[in-house]
């Protein structure tokens, strides 16, 4: 059974918290934060952290060509591999 997330404690919600924010549901709408400011601290600080992370390592696009590339080493391997 699951607990009515309005009367969750500080550490049953932090418990939680890793699982709601990998679920991608807006973590900031979750009842406890209305009435906890310790809990909503809690995540603006973890929302900054990820943040500055996101900013040390910039997501990089691979180059338009490499599923093509990909594509060729597969077939130069699977041809290679059939003439042995």
């Amino acid at each position: 059974m699951t607990k009515d997330p309005n009367t969750l404690t500080c550490q049953e919600f932090q418990a939680q918290l890793p699982e709601l924010v990998g679920s991608g549901e807006n973590v900031a709408a979750h009842p406890h934060l209305r009435t906890c400011p310790l809990c909503r601290a809690l995540l603006t600080d973890l929302e900054t952290i990820a943040e500055a992370a996101r900013q040390l390592f910039p997501t990089q696009q691979p180059k338009e060509d490499l599923w093509k590339r990909i594509e060729s080493a597969i077939e130069k391997e699977e041809s290679s591999s059939s003439q042995d």
